[in-house]
């Protein structure tokens, strides 16, 4: 798998209907309507997203590899 930065992420997420709902430090917090899960996102400068834990968001937003 492909990994990708903590804003590259944020910016497939808004693509996909997820909304920003706050910044927490270094997390940005998203949400989505009829969705029960939140989704934190470490954005640390252009660091790339662990790979386990890139999984585990794209799983969450239901975002597959094709999408990165």
């Amino acid at each position: 798998m492909k990994t990708i930065s903590g804003k590259k992420f944020c910016r497939l997420l808004e693509r996909k209907d997820w909304n920003l709902k706050r910044i927490n430090g270094s997390h940005h917090i998203y949400v989505k309507t009829g969705v029960a899960a939140r989704i934190s996102v470490p954005v640390h400068s252009n660091k790339p997203l662990k790979i386990g834990l890139q999984g585990s968001l794209m799983k969450l937003a239901d975002i597959n590899e094709t999408e990165l």
